[in-house]
């Protein structure tokens, strides 16, 4: 499927009028990778970008054209390579933890650990009863049953998933409830007055983000509204671990504060956020909000209008839909990982081909991006119609979308990738951390181009206020 034909079907199951696609310029292949990644990339963004385009029309700005380069959309899947501070690369510490990676257990089968965090590693390394090494975390996997290791990790809040066939994925509880899903989820939850926005800027301009999000899927999705003028406030407890290197890399064009939501006066502060809020955006496990009190209609009832975004690795619903996971589980358990490897095992003329990841984070941040055009897409039939809107989109509905546009002849794949020809992406600014050199947007728009007005914040560094409420002005 090309890049137009996807942004086409994204287009339709939104519910919006056709848009004017943007123009597609390359192809797939790009990335060493069967799967068409960079044409998923692009579809998604370029939804985000023709729904910031109608807005900002609506607003009283002019038609614009709208360009993608699938060679910069394929880069911006590994944005997180491109950050340097001062000059030198910023260390992303779990990359070699011996709790995270691909293991090969007694059944033969693979499971793909992720105890990437301090608090979940320790706990893994208890139910593996292993040493913290590669060699230990080894033995200990070639002990268990792949599915009972995983069903264990489970019952323990922790993270994993065994490598199935795509096949197997379908047939499992989980794959059956998400067969049907869409890459984009968008419900009406509440009734409201349509949304009435002024002369701008930029297309989102004066729309408030709270983004409670932590590492890549959900922070892309701020960073991507960020780019199109959006007021991004990120909120997060002190106390959660996170990771530096995403949080410069998708920290762009935000503000950061601190409320932990088990306080009762930070949980009070957040719902007075909120009534000034447009979107919101939780991409914590499902539930975790809703034990605290923050509902998709629970915020429909105190902010009337008010977007919900949820993203989830395994989806919303099912009985995986409460599980913690990442990027790699994703792939692993929805078939991705399997073809991969068979790709790469059929290159090196292997026998017994191990899964493999795709070398690129795409559900990561296609599903960031395709949570900014759910998010963009409710606002746009806010500003039409009205209501409250809930957007749900999943790490494992991208990858089954990602699988369904279709596979590239092995043959055409590129034997590697160095991304090249991106200057005219690549930013620098000053922060209060350095000098930071970074992959800019990748969007080109005639009328608004897309720029991140904020450096990546010190995490905490400003207060739980939007800019212009009273209670600011008064402090100032």
């Amino acid at each position: 499927m090309s890049s137009r034909k996807a942004f086409e079907y994204l287009n339709r199951i939104t519910g919006l009028a056709p848009l004017s696609a943007p123009a597609f310029e390359g192809c797939d292949p790009i990335l060493v990778t069967p799967f068409r990644a960079a044409e998923a990339a692009s579809a998604s963004l370029g939804l985000s970008a023709a729904i910031a385009g109608e807005i900002w029309r609506l607003r009283g700005g002019e038609a614009q054209t709208i360009a993608i380069d699938l060679n910069a959309a394929a880069a911006s899947l590994l944005s997180f390579t491109f950050v340097r501070r001062d000059g030198q690369t910023v260390p992303r510490p779990a990359a070699d933890a011996p709790t995270v990676g691909l293991y090969r257990c007694g059944d033969g089968r693979w499971i793909h650990l992720h105890g990437g965090f301090p608090r979940q590693m320790g706990r893994t390394l208890d139910l593996l009863n292993a040493q913290n090494t590669r060699e230990g975390v080894g033995a200990a996997c070639a002990k268990w049953n792949a599915f009972a290791l995983e069903e264990s990790l489970a019952f323990m809040n922790l993270c994993g998933a065994v490598a199935r066939t795509r096949e197997e994925w379908a047939e499992s509880p989980q794959g059956r409830v998400a067969a049907n899903a869409a890459p984009i989820v968008l419900k009406k939850i509440g009734e409201a007055p349509p949304l009435r926005l002024g002369d701008a800027h930029a297309p989102l301009d004066g729309v408030r983000v709270l983004d409670l999000t932590r590492v890549l899927a959900g922070p892309t999705c701020g960073r991507t509204l960020a780019s199109y003028g959006a007021d991004v406030l990120n909120i997060r407890a002190e106390r959660l671990d996170t990771i530096e290197l995403f949080d410069l890399d998708t920290g762009q064009g935000k503000r950061s504060a601190f409320l932990d939501l088990v306080n009762p006066a930070d949980a009070e502060r957040l719902r007075q956020l909120v009534r000034g809020a447009h979107v919101f955006v939780d991409s914590y496990r499902p539930g975790a909000l809703a034990k605290l009190g923050f509902t998709p209609a629970a915020l429909a009832h105190i902010a009337r209008g008010i977007t919900y975004v949820s993203v989830s690795c395994y989806g919303h619903e099912g009985p995986w839909a409460g599980r913690r996971g990442w990027e790699q589980l994703a792939q692993s358990a929805t078939g991705l990982a399997h073809e991969q490897g068979q790709f790469s095992a059929q290159r090196r003329r292997e026998r017994d081909p191990a899964p493999e990841l795709i070398p690129a984070a795409v559900c990561d941040y296609i599903t960031g991006y395709l949570a900014a055009a759910g998010a963009a897409a409710a606002l746009l039939r806010r500003i039409r119609e009205g209501g409250s809107w809930h957007v749900q989109v999943s790490l494992s509905a991208t990858a089954t979308w990602l699988a369904s546009l279709g596979k590239i002849d092995a043959a055409q794949v590129p034997q590697s990738w160095v991304p090249e020809g991106l200057d005219r992406y690549l930013r620098s600014c000053e922060t209060a951390q350095g000098r930071l050199d970074f992959l800019g947007p990748v969007v080109r728009m005639a009328k608004t181009q897309p720029q991140w007005r904020l450096a990546p914040p010190v995490p905490g560094a400003d207060r739980a206020l939007w800019p212009d409420t009273r209670e600011e002005m008064h402090a100032a």
